[in-house]
């Protein structure tokens, strides 16, 4: 056998192979020196201006054909390595943009090193040692990737007879009447024949096509269950029913929504039932379905044929366009099914986000459920209209809406609102002090009266679009006086709390902090904020170290990103001069799929997120040149660049980096991007939490990684636990629907659906079976993919 060095133009070969790779080698040095330095000059490390002079020396050496060029390189990766491991431990999804890029150059390096190098003899002990480290490097980074998640405290025990929920908010077994499973909103469901021991076999039993597939927004429904029907809305908001046990279609109303209502970011996420009490057996419309629509209409439906209740306002529809002003096609839709209480249909509506600061009016109104005449409108502006205001008058512009999902006490007779911020949501100087009062934060109503009978605000003077998203869960909660009637509240922060759901005042520890001051509006800026100390998923504030990416490069450019920003911890204000970051980011903490709370066991389960946002805010006169888009204004023509929101009226508007993306669509902040946590409810302790959602389905350029670890991705929508101890989720952007075990947060059965599961579950028995529901729609925000499937799953039949 001849020598390789044999070979013809083997010298030669390899010689050019070297060049080619110092040239590489050059490069990179390049880069991260000129990026080193702008780093160093923001006081950021100095690793890669050290790192680049470095590499620039090995690529120059090597380009001359000198084997010091490789050696140099070696030292630089084991400095590397020493850096990583300093800066990051044993964190694998943390090393990964420092040490995978670096490795494989390291590899290069060793296929294009001469064959002879030490006393002629061939350097297979150095490919040998080479090997070596390539698999220690490799279990370096997997082992950490891999691990499983552990409990963190002994699960509770919860004496017999121990239970979180009264009658009035009992939950809901063989049916799933309200959005949120029962009039709580608990996410429960007492069913237990699907558990731990045989959720394996759970198989697909059936599945239902809506016919309508998202194009700029998603499905985010949840449906009901009543009997022996199934209860849902599509994308465009026509209303279905379906056989229970077979997902056949029964009936399916088109409501006509003309297609240019069909606003950026909007979803339907249910219906609402009701049923007359003195309507006699097989009257029309004695039991309906009623929701809203993307063009802001509430219509009536009978539950039995989809026919319109023609008494229920004019042919079973009212119209929420009524008091509200001029309101261009898609500005103002109904996304969140009503809440029905008292026989009153109380409803919200979705306001776009960031158009114009007098944007339409966020009033709350509610409707005879039997007529659809109007009960009440509560006007936080002008709390003398009680009604429709008067001719040529308006409800008040650009207050606190609404969008997400109330839910009532029929004993109270209230009804509980999470109210967003008022429009204009990152600037604050033209707020009337009834928007800062009322706005981000959980008020409740007399559902008689539609009066607030008490106000609870999360986020005083909100400028950070932190509204209040999830709808309230309704538990008994322990206390050393006996049980309290409480609404259990999450964030976007984070934060937990606790209310007495009579009164509005905390169960819980709460705390004043001192809020960071400054940016375009100084004396604008609460002092102090309210943090909850019963719980929260706020993760400590970010530092430069937890910049991260794909390579060593656009990690130094993250970095970069950063110490050029304004940051200040949670509450940093809006800036003009540079950016700022938002951690979390306004799709933080929990959002509209809110939390389950298992009244059983007495523990809360949520999945939540934790990315941040980079913003800036633009000055009125260069935001308008950008011609960014808002609704209503003849001179924009079309979307602006990026995330750009035009804020009209107001003296900036908003450029939103929402996630904080690279243009390789990584986020800059290293992972987890969210979470799933059981919570103990009688003390607000964590039980067990761990990473949600892998990224099989997320990677740069948008390529799947098909990577199976639990990276922690962004979610939306909710959980759902049951009797025998599951818990049920989807709102993953890796689109699986998965079974957990909520003792121990272990997943114990998935399955991948046909699009993004951006919707929360539901569970319930027809035919003697228990079926777990998902909607998976897509979502266009959270990059899934779109479709119009209701998947419906049970064990199989026994043989």
């Amino acid at each position: 056998m001849p020598d390789e060095t044999s070979l013809p133009h083997y010298p030669e070969i390899r010689m050019w192979s070297m060049r080619i790779f110092g040239f590489v080698i050059l490069i990179f040095g390049a880069v991260l020196g000129i990026g080193g330095v702008k780093l160093a000059s923001l006081g950021g490390s100095l690793y890669y201006l050290l790192v680049g002079i470095t590499l620039i020396l090995s690529g120059a050496l090597t380009i001359a054909g000198r084997v010091a060029g490789l050696y140099v390189y070696f030292v630089a990766f084991l400095a590397t390595l020493v850096w990583s491991l300093f800066e990051a431990g044993l964190d694998g999804w943390a090393l990964v943009p420092r040490l995978v890029g670096p490795f494989i150059l390291l590899v290069i390096a060793l296929l294009v090193m001469p064959a002879r190098l030490l006393n002629g003899k061939p350097t297979r002990r150095a490919y040998g040692a080479g090997l070596t480290v390539i698999l220690a490097l490799g279990l370096l980074i997997a082992v950490p990737l891999a691990k499983a998640p552990v409990s963190t405290l002994p699960f509770p025990v919860v004496p017999n007879g121990t239970v979180y929920f009264d009658q009035a908010t009992l939950p809901a077994a063989a049916d799933w009447p309200t959005y949120g499973g029962g009039p709580g909103a608990q996410r429960y469901s007492d069913l237990s024949q699907i558990t731990p021991e045989n959720v394996s076999h759970l198989k697909q039993a059936w599945v239902f096509r809506t016919g309508d597939i998202p194009k700029n927004f998603g499905v985010e429904m949840t449906p009901l269950k009543i009997g022996d029907v199934l209860y849902g809305c599509t994308s465009r908001h026509k209303i279905f029913a379906l056989d229970a046990a077979t997902g056949k279609q029964k009936w399916m109303f088109d409501p006509m929504t003309p297609a240019e209502f069909a606003p950026p970011n909007s979803a339907c996420r249910g219906v609402a039932y009701y049923k007359q009490a003195n309507a006699t057996p097989g009257e029309a419309c004695a039991e309906r379905i009623i929701a809203g629509t993307l063009d802001a209409k509430l219509i009536a439906v009978d539950a039995a044929t989809g026919q319109p209740c023609k008494g229920f306002g004019t042919n079973g529809v009212a119209d929420l366009n009524e008091g509200m002003g001029e309101v261009p096609p898609g500005m103002v839709s109904v996304t969140s099914a009503p809440t029905i209480v008292h026989g009153v249909v109380v409803t919200g509506q979705q306001i776009i986000d960031g158009q114009r600061r007098w944007a339409p009016s966020g009033v709350m109104r509610g409707y005879d459920a039997a007529t659809g005449v109007l009960r009440f409108a509560w006007d936080m502006g002008q709390p003398d209209i009680t009604k429709l205001p008067p001719p040529g008058k308006t409800y008040t512009l650009g207050t606190a809406n609404m969008w997400s999902t109330a839910v009532a006490d029929e004993s109270l007779g209230l009804i509980y609102l999470p109210m967003a911020n008022p429009s204009g949501d990152y600037y604050s100087s033209t707020r009337s002090p009834a928007e800062r009062k009322y706005g981000s934060s959980v008020t409740a109503l007399d559902v008689e009266t539609g009066k607030p009978r008490w106000v609870y605000q999360l986020v005083k003077n909100d400028v950070w679009d932190y509204d209040t998203p999830s709808q309230p869960s309704l538990v008994d909660f322990p206390t050393p006086n006996g049980s309290v009637p409480a609404l259990v509240q999450t964030t976007k922060v984070g934060d937990i709390f606790i209310l007495d759901r009579r009164t509005g005042q905390p169960l819980t520890k709460v705390e004043e902090v001192a809020a960071p001051q400054g940016g375009v509006e100084p004396a604008e800026r609460a002092p102090t904020q309210l943090r909850s100390l019963y719980h929260t998923t706020q993760q400590p504030d970010i530092t430069e170290s937890q910049m991260w990416g794909i390579s060593p490069i656009d990690q130094m450019l993250c970095r970069i990103q950063f110490r050029s920003a304004h940051y200040q911890g949670i509450f940093t204000p809006p800036s003009v001069d540079k950016p700022w970051i938002e951690y979390p980011g306004n799709n933080g903490g929990s959002d509209w799929g809110s939390l389950s709370v298992d009244v059983r066991r007495g523990v809360i389960v949520l999945n939540y997120n934790e990315y941040p946002s980079y913003s800036t805010l633009v000055p009125r006169a260069v935001d308008d040149k950008l011609g960014v888009f808002y609704m209503g204004d003849p001179r924009y023509k079309g979307p602006g660049p990026g995330d750009n929101r035009p804020q009209a009226d107001l003296p900036f508007g908003i450029s939103a980096n929402q996630g904080w993306l690279m243009p390789t669509g990584v986020l800059c902040k290293q992972p987890p991007y969210g979470g799933i946590r059981a919570i103990a409810l009688a003390t607000g302790k964590t039980l067990w939490d761990h990473p949600f959602g892998t990224a099989q389905r997320n990677g740069p350029w948008g390529i799947p990684s098909m990577l199976p670890f639990e990276i922690g991705v962004p979610s939306n929508g909710g959980p759902v636990t049951t009797a025998s101890g599951l818990i049920f989720v989807a709102a993953t952007t890796d689109d699986f629907i998965r079974a957990i075990d909520v003792k121990t947060g272990k997943t114990i059965w998935s399955d991948q659906l046909p699009a993004g599961g951006q919707a929360t579950p539901m569970v319930y028995e027809a035919g003697g079976k228990q079926f777990v529901v998902i909607m998976a729609g897509g979502h266009h925000s959270m990059l899934t993919p779109a479709g119009d499937y209701l998947v419906a799953y049970a064990l199989p039949d026994r043989t």
